[in-house]
């Protein structure tokens, strides 16, 4: 088999495109397997432009590989063979978006949404980056076997950077292909296929009043692939950064899961100290009326059995004496052959 740059051997053909094809290979010197990606000129491109442009896309891939998000794919490397550029990168298992629409159709609501948020930041990262993507569409975007969304293809297009609106532009046309045609089941007030398309006007809308920036078109897919309720009209749907719509905060989350597999609740990190910031204890409202009462009670049945201890206790102590004539009690003898001693005790005269 092929082996390209002494290091990459070739096994099969995963896609083809326009720009190149990309192969999984293994990579000899860790024997892992990789996506290599084997740059290729368009037809028609002077002779003399193809060295230009291989030398593009050869400074593009090694900037993409500054890219590090987990809804990005990861390029490990850039290689030469016979003066083009061969790009290895993390070999993701899954299919494309646009393998998934055609097999199975369209998705549901909040799965189309979670694939535009995700798409959505990997976009950001790599804007961040200096990496613009150019070319959003559904066969540059990955479900993977793992669950995770992956964009692809960054730096493999001619055309110049489209700038931040054309890319929102570009997404509202993805979020609009992959998301579900069939009636939703939900109420109507909770209509998660009509709210995206909503989105999908608004950002379709190339000259709007209030344009839309990333952040906002980003909480939104998250709410509503979270499930999340639209916010009351007259209340913020403004999210404070590191807070997920309707969940704790991302630092509390965060803070949980340091050091603790799995994330355990019970880790004191999870705790926000007022001085911190963080909420403080809720104060104490008053003592419910009824909860009085009941102490109340209590309190009286506890004197009662008290009571009732005593009373049998001096009962005891005078067991015997009890009250002569005229209420009197006497404890002299009887009469003759009463005793005082050993073999009796105090005799209750009889009336």
């Amino acid at each position: 088999m092929t082996v390209i740059a002494g290091r990459y051997r070739l096994l099969d053909v995963l896609a083809e495109g326009a720009t190149g094809t990309v192969w999984r290979a293994l990579d000899e010197t860790d024997r892992h397997e990789v996506a290599l990606k084997e740059l290729r000129a368009p037809d028609g491109l002077p002779a003399d432009e193809v060295p230009l442009l291989y030398a593009r896309r050869e400074r593009e891939a090694r900037a993409a590989a500054r890219i590090s998000h987990p809804a990005v794919v990861r390029v490990l490397g850039v290689a030469t063979e016979d003066g083009r550029p061969w790009v290895a990168m993390e070999l993701v298992r899954g299919l494309s978006l646009a393998e998934t629409l055609e097999a199975a159709g369209p998705l549901p609501p909040r799965e189309a949404a979670r694939v535009g948020a995700e798409v959505l930041a990997g976009l950001r990262a790599a804007r961040e980056a200096g990496v613009p993507h150019r070319e959003v569409d559904p066969g540059h975007v990955l479900l993977a076997n793992d669950g995770r969304i992956v964009m692809t293809g960054f730096g493999t297009a001619p055309e110049d950077d489209p700038g931040p609106a054309a890319e929102l532009r570009a997404l509202g046309r993805l979020v609009d292909e992959t998301v579900s045609a069939r009636p939703s089941p939900l109420p109507a007030k909770d209509d998660r296929a009509g709210e995206l398309r909503a989105l999908v006007e608004r950002l379709s809308d190339e000259d709007p009043e209030h344009p839309l920036t990333a952040d906002q078109v980003e909480r939104e897919l998250r709410r509503v692939a979270a499930g999340g309720a639209r916010p009351a009209r007259g209340e913020s749907s403004r999210v404070e950064p590191g807070r997920a719509p309707g969940g704790p905060s991302a630092g509390a989350s965060a803070a949980a899961t340091e050091g603790e597999p799995g994330g355990r609740t019970g880790s004191p990190h999870a705790t926000v100290s007022a001085a911190s910031g963080g909420p403080g204890p809720e104060p104490r409202g008053p003592k419910s009326p009824r909860r009085a009462h009941v102490l109340l009670a209590g309190l009286i049945g506890a004197l009662l059995i008290a009571g009732a201890l005593v009373y049998h206790l001096v009962r005891d102590d005078e067991r015997g004496a009890g009250p002569g004539p005229d209420g009197v009690t006497s404890t002299a003898p009887a009469g003759p052959g009463a005793t005082d001693g050993a073999g009796g005790g105090p005799v209750t005269p009889r009336s």
